[in-house]
Formats: C-alpha cells, structure tokens, sequence
C-alpha cells in the first residue's frame, strides 16, 4: 500500500469518524422542523375549528330562533333570542333589522352599534352568508352570520371567532411572530404579528409555518414561528445526542486507529522510526565520466525495520513532506552522513557529498544551524557539502528562501536544482535562485537514443547551465550511448544504475576506495574512462 493511499485512509477514516457529529445539528434540525410543522398545524386547526363552529352554533341558533318563533320580534322571539343566548357561549347578540340598516329588535334591547370590515361571503350549503364586523368600543372584530327574512327582513347572529382569542395570543401561539385568521378572499379578521410573513413561501427556511382553510366556511388561518425559539426547546435533547453522536466518533477513530496499526501502514509508525534511527542513508554514486573515478554522491534515505525489510522513500517521503516529519529526518540524516563518511572525506578532500532539501527548510534559516552545527569541526568540510533543492513542493517565501540558500553558501556549501527543468524545478527558478550546480532529471537523459546527434531540448538545458557557469550532473544514466553522448557534450558527471544503485554505507566506502583510493588502481579505472566494466566492476565488488 504506497504512502498516497495510506494517507487518503487516514483521512477518510477520520472525516468519517466526525460525520455522527456534524450529523447532530442537520437531523435535529430536520426533526424540530417536522415535528413543530406539524404542532403548529394542530394548533392551527384547533383554532380554525372554534371559528367553524361558532359561526355554524349561530347559523344554527338562527334556525331555531326562526322555528320556535311565530314572528319577528314578537315576546316569544325576543324570549327565544335570550335563550340562545344563554346556551352559546360563543354568540354575542341577535338582531333584526333591514336592508337600509334600520334596527327593529335584538336580544337585550339596547341599539347594537357596529360598523361592517368586509363584504358577505356564503356560506356554502346554507342560506346564510358571513361577513366581518367590529362593536363600538371593542379591539377584536366579530363574526355577522346574516339570514334574509321576507321582503326586506335579515336576522343576524353576531359570534366571537374564538373564546380563547379573548385573553390575547393562546398559549401555544406564544413564540409566534404571526397569526393571522382571515376570509378566503384575504379580508383580514385578526393579525398578530408581522403581515408579510403571512405568504408561507417567505416563512420557510427561518421559519416554522402552517396553512389551515375551514372545511365548509370561506375562512383561513396561518401562523409562523422563528426556528430559533422552537429548536432552543430542544436543548436537553441536543446535548444528550451530541455527546452520544461524540462517544460513536470516539469509538469509530479508535477502531479506525486500531486498523492502521493492525495493518502496520509505513506513514504511521514513521515518527518512531525516526527516534530509533531506521531511517537509514544510502549513497548512490556519482561518477566523473571524463576521468573514471568517483566525484561524490547523493544521498538517499531508506527505511530499514528491524526485520531487514526495507522501505522504499516512495512510501513515506510525501507524507513526510506533509507532515514536517522530514525536517527531524534530514537531520538524523546529516548526523549519520557525519558518523558513516567522516573518515573517507578527511581522506578524500575532493568527494562532494549530495543532500536532499525540502519545501519545509526554506521557510527559515534553522536549517543553517543545523548544518553548522552537525558538520562543523566534523570530517566533511563544509565545501565538500552539496544541498539538492527538491522541490516536489513550491518554495513560496523567496526572502526565506534567499536566506537559506545565502546561508549555506556563505559556510561554504554548494547548492543544486534537482530534477532540472521538471515540476517547480522551471527554468526561471533555476536563473533565480543562484544555485551552483543543475541536476538534469533522468526524463531528459532518457531522451538519448543510441547514434542520436541530437536532443534539442537536452542540449538547451546544457547550454543554459553553461551561460550560467554551473556545474551539470546528469541523473538516471542507465545505458553507455546516454554517458558518451554527456561527455561529447561537456557533462563530466552522473549518476545511475549504469554506474551503481544507491549503496549502503560499507559498500559505498569500499567502492571510494576502490576508485579513488590508491593512485595506481584510480588510473586504471581512469584508462578505462565510462567503459560499463569499470565503475560497474567496482560497485559488485564493494557489494
């Protein structure tokens, strides 16, 4: 399982391990919405169904009134009048008067003074129609169920809407920013709150809202809630499935932790390889194709568990980069580097000894110390010390990055682009950053072909780092027609599996001193300039 895909089940193991958490607020949400709507609804109904039978309790007094009374506003009628009065709590007075408004008799004697809200509207299925009033002196206007009698007759039964309107908003209406009861023909009979919440298009989203229409009367009801008052109900339930909803992340991230473990992925136990120094380097040889011997090397880190296996850089180097775990790696590094080639640099003041920097070391100048520290007063000098900038990452801060590069030269050290002219590695970072050496990336050298005069875009690259007076290393020479080929064109140095893989450090030291050791046998190899047998030769032999 490569590094990439280690850390993309890392990460979806612990996004999925927060989803019951970050699920909390939208189902409970959901359920307060529903639930509410739903209350709301009920509430509503209630209230529209009070309306409906106060007004069919004064169609039906009406009926009776006229059914126990031989005429109007005779003794018996006035006495019939009374006695609905008396039996519906819901209706107010009785009257009988004309067409022109004139007044003939009512229940308690008195004139009735009202003045007329809105126009009748029938009552379907009935001969009485229902329209809006309000009495002289009252806030709340009144229900007028009228009945025409005879020529020039009507009787009317005048009903509260509610009872439970009388005291003000009902209980369960308390959070409400609008009740609004009105006719079907938006005749407005009783608002509370804000009008223009009463279209229920705009009290959704932040609001709770119901519609209700009588069954058989042209009446409506609507009311909206704020979100907010009705979910702050909801407390105690929502800390109690959070904390739940948190105790099945806790659970889900350790199982998913328990996991990683059990299957040992490399980007895990990294950190503590780094403490118990597995990560390990390796050299890969470069070689001075012109003269045979040994120039220097790169070096290379390798993962090497207590069980011999070893772990290719592919497998934890992004992670690494990521995590700025390669920082305590590059140095653990340097201090083995210090410890494996003090001795044969002290012998051998020409090797030049190549180490990777990343993105992370260019965002201050603590990697100066650090060398400084590490290699001062140690075997290998600080001008046989080349630091590669890697830039599998952009280097953003470019004051940083100056200081860096600025730094290291300043003690000493040499630096190098490498993969030239690939990646963040352009042309215009390669004129910028003033480095000293341009490591052409194996792609370009694998654009040599055998008997090939030419490779345009090679050859550019190589006359650039000349305009540039900068030192050239090819990478990735796997066949002899790619050395000879960078020889005829001025490359005196590369590395690659033509030459040597990367060498753990007894081999490494062993092929030095075969190549570079004593002068008679460095002629040999010398004589023997690129030929495939002569470093070749050496690094079987060290291996």
């Amino acid at each position: 399982m490569n590094s990439r895909l280690s850390q993309i089940l890392i990460v979806l193991g612990a996004l999925l391990a927060f989803v019951p958490v970050l699920a909390v607020d939208y189902l409970l949400d959901t359920y307060v919405r529903d639930r509410e709507s739903q209350r709301l609804f009920a509430s509503l109904e209630s209230l529209t169904a009070e309306a409906q039978d106060a007004v069919y309790g004064g169609v039906s007094a009406i009926h009776q009134i006229l059914n126990d009374s031989p005429s109007l506003c005779a003794p018996t009628f006035v006495a019939n009048v009374q006695k609905q009065l008396q039996a519906n709590i819901c209706l107010k007075q009785v009257l009988v008067e004309n067409y022109d408004g004139v007044q003939y008799c009512n229940g308690f004697g008195a004139p009735v003074s009202y003045s007329m809200l809105s126009e009748g509207l029938t009552i379907p299925g009935n001969a009485e129609s229902i329209s809006v009033v309000r009495f002289a002196g009252e806030t709340l206007p009144s229900l007028k169920v009228t009945r025409f009698v005879g020529a020039n007759r009507m009787i009317s039964a005048f009903v509260h809407i509610s009872p439970r309107l009388e005291g003000g908003l009902p209980r369960e209406f308390a959070n409400a920013a609008l009740l609004r009861i009105a006719l079907t023909d938006g005749t407005e009979i009783i608002t509370y709150g804000d009008p223009a919440l009463a279209d229920a298009g705009k009290a959704g989203g932040e609001m709770v809202a119901s519609r209700v229409i009588a069954d058989a009367l042209p009446l409506m009801s609507v009311a909206a809630i704020p979100f907010e008052a009705v979910r702050a109900q909801y407390t105690t339930l929502d800390i109690g499935i959070t904390m739940a909803a948190a105790m099945m992340s806790a659970a889900f991230l350790l199982l998913a932790f328990q996991y990683v473990r059990r299957v040992r992925l490399p980007v895990f136990d990294l950190e503590r390889a780094i403490e118990r120094n597995e990560l390990k380097p390796f050299y890969q040889p470069i070689m001075n194709i012109s003269t045979g011997r040994l120039a220097g090397c790169e070096v290379l880190v390798r993962w090497v568990k207590k069980d011999g296996k070893i772990v290719s850089p592919g497998m934890f180097i992004d992670y690494a980069e990521a995590t700025g775990l390669a920082i305590p790696m590059t140095i653990k590094l340097m201090q083995q580097v210090r410890a494996d080639l003090a001795h044969i640099c002290r012998d051998m003041p020409d090797l030049k000894v190549g180490i990777n920097l990343f993105e992370g070391h260019f965002r201050d100048t603590s990697i100066v110390d650090d060398v400084q520290a590490i290699f001062d007063g140690s075997g290998i000098s600080f001008r046989q010390l080349t630091f590669e900038i890697t830039e599998r990452r952009p280097l953003v801060n470019q004051m940083a990055v100056d200081g860096v590069i600025g730094g290291l030269q300043a003690l000493g050290c040499r630096l190098a682009i490498d993969d030239a002219g690939t990646g963040h590695s352009n042309l215009e970072a390669i004129q910028t950053l003033g480095v000293d050496i341009i490591k052409i990336d194996r792609v370009f050298v694998s654009m040599i072909k055998p008997e090939a005069d030419s490779v345009p875009v090679l050859d550019g690259l190589i006359n650039m780092a000349n305009d540039m007076g900068v030192e050239i290393v090819a990478e990735g020479v796997e066949t002899e027609a790619q050395a000879v080929y960078l020889r005829n064109h001025g490359v005196s140095q590369a590395q690659g599996f033509l030459f040597a893989p990367a060498l753990p450090t007894a081999s490494f030291v062993e092929l030095a001193e075969a190549l570079n050791g004593a002068p008679a046998r460095a002629g040999k190899v010398a004589a023997a300039s690129i030929s495939p047998g002569a470093a070749d030769d050496a690094a079987e032999k060290a291996a």
